[in-house]
């Protein structure tokens, strides 16, 4: 059991995918600019890593190696399918704006990147610990990386039709925060933050599984 949570607590902290592999950056960046997206593309990664991890685990003995990668993207898919299905019949607009992002799942490097590094060499609870973890160090970063970006960028953060915090009027929100060029300032930033961090802990890992 302690392994099982040492391997959640390490893809939340230690390998983290956006802090410290720094994997999966694109999606990140580009849903960001909404809060409520974030959210729910942090579920749908949680969601579809630890299944297809789980999937993988227990097949690996069967899936020869030399098609592993065609089969990790076919267990991949499937579960992206059930997402995309998911979102698009109970909430249109998330949908809506996620777009391009949800289809891509299928090829996010973090989500492939684990079904081939520990997926295919672990038993099945160690994998879903692994996915767990990963999917939640990622969700993590992205929601609270996209709460800062709507919040400095439109001066107010909405979830489902619901303002939950919002400026003051005197405000004026510079527009760049929530283009490309203020994603990667603020990115740069978060990142100087959490190595100052790590680094006073003296915890400092950083090693890709």
């Amino acid at each position: 059991m302690k392994h099982l949570v040492n391997t959640f607590v390490k893809g939340v902290t230690r390998e983290n995918p956006l802090m410290v592999l720094m994997i999966g950056l694109c999606a990140t960046l580009a849903v960001s600019t909404q809060f409520q997206g974030a959210v729910f593309m942090g579920i749908a990664v949680i969601f579809v890593l630890t299944m297809s991890n789980a999937i993988i685990a227990a097949f690996r003995r069967f899936i020869p190696s030399e098609v592993r990668i065609p089969m990790f993207i076919v267990v991949i898919a499937s579960f992206v399918t059930i997402v995309d299905l998911v979102m698009k019949a109970f909430v249109p607009s998330v949908y809506a704006f996620l777009g391009i992002w949800i289809p891509l799942i299928v090829v996010n490097c973090m989500i492939l990147g684990r079904a081939e590094a520990f997926a295919y060499h672990n038993g099945v609870f160690a994998s879903i610990a692994d996915g767990l973890g990963m999917g939640t160090g990622y969700s993590l970063v992205i929601v609270l990386f996209a709460f800062v970006r709507e919040l400095l960028g439109s001066g107010a953060v909405r979830f489902l039709g619901a303002t939950l915090i919002a400026l003051p009027g005197w405000y004026a929100p510079p527009a760049v925060i929530l283009l490309f060029p203020g994603a990667f300032i603020l990115y740069g930033l978060y990142l100087a933050a959490w190595r100052s961090f790590v680094t006073r802990r003296g915890s400092e890992g950083g090693g890709c599984a």
